[in-house]
């Protein structure tokens, strides 16, 4: 399976839903994470060695998939895709993902993308991130008002947790962070990944 994660707004955890869903991926076999991010976020995550999957930037991964060894491929794209980009990562995937935290302004830049979206007839889910916690009802409302809408939402959605950024900074997954809310957030994905 070909998964892109693309957003037309940066800081909505896009890099984080990458390298999660990558791992979650991994668990049913062999996971590329291609980092196609001018800021090689993903690269710099994996350079501390504790990710269980690999990565490799858009430059170097053609050799990796041509050897066939990979099951799943997760790509993480740069921030604001042209149209002519989106139109290309649309078609060279089996799902478009679009991370999204329930702030208007990311709310707003993914029904941009969504408008593209719609006239290239592409399959993508949005994936709410960045969700606050109670008694803070922001995700709720997001989600209403995007289901209403008719947009297709992942039913499970990603919790703002300390626990990530701590994970990019440790270089390894969420799941191996000493925090208490480490396994939650795990599980937030884990959730994700069972509906891809």
């Amino acid at each position: 399976m070909i998964v892109t994660i693309a957003s037309f707004k940066g800081g909505v955890g896009k890099t984080t839903t990458a390298v999660h869903l990558a791992a979650v991926l991994q668990g049913q076999g062999p996971t590329l994470l291609v980092d196609g991010d001018l800021n090689r976020s993903a690269l710099q995550w994996a350079e501390a060695g504790r990710l269980p999957i690999t990565v490799a930037d858009e430059l170097r991964a053609p050799k990796l998939i041509a050897a066939g060894t990979f099951t799943h491929i997760v790509i993480d794209t740069a921030a604001r895709p042209t149209p002519e980009e989106l139109a290309s990562l649309a078609e060279g995937c089996d799902r478009l993902i679009i991370p999204t935290s329930p702030e208007a302004l990311s709310l707003g830049a993914t029904l941009q993308m969504v408008e593209h979206l719609r006239s290239l007839k592409a399959h993508y889910t949005i994936l709410l991130t960045l969700i606050p916690p109670p008694p803070n009802t922001a995700g709720a409302e997001a989600r209403a008002a995007l289901e209403g809408a008719g947009l297709p939402v992942f039913k499970s959605s990603i919790r703002r947790f300390n626990a990530f950024a701590r994970a990019s900074l440790e270089g390894c997954l969420v799941q191996q962070v000493k925090d208490r809310y480490s396994g939650i957030a795990w599980r937030c994905y884990q959730e994700a990944g069972r509906e891809l």
